[in-house]
């Protein structure tokens, strides 16, 4: 997965929302294949791989931070939907990745990424 693909924005606060968009998505999708939630210190590890390939970086306190949000995300859009529509979301937003992929979902499910990220930090909305 290319989380770069992912992002709104080239901005500091892009790069935040698109990781949270992208880690809830890797997170739904494993928990649908395997029943088991990822922690956040694995989603913190993941986000720390995918901005390697970008050559960007991030504190893992902020890494885990964002990977706790993608699992509120993650958890809520499983607890709201059934099996089959949880796959589909899942699905539909790994393959929004693609930025020649457009989805109305997506979009819809971003927007709930920067609310929760301006949610618990309104500061780093500048």
């Amino acid at each position: 997965m290319n989380s770069e693909r992912a992002m709104p924005s080239s901005t500091d606060r892009g790069r935040r929302i698109g990781l949270i968009f992208a880690l809830a998505a890797e997170r739904l999708s494993a928990y649908y294949e395997h029943q088991r939630w990822m922690t956040d210190e694995q989603g913190a590890s993941l986000a720390a791989d995918w901005l390697r390939r970008s050559k960007l970086s991030l504190e893992f306190s902020e890494r885990r931070r964002l990977s706790a949000l993608s699992d509120q995300l993650a958890r809520q859009i499983a607890g709201s939907l059934s099996r089959e529509a949880g796959l589909y979301t899942a699905h539909e937003m790994n393959e929004s990745l693609d930025p020649n992929y457009h989805s109305e979902l997506a979009e819809t499910l971003l927007a709930e990424c920067e609310r929760l990220l301006d949610d618990v930090s309104p500061a780093d909305s500048a």
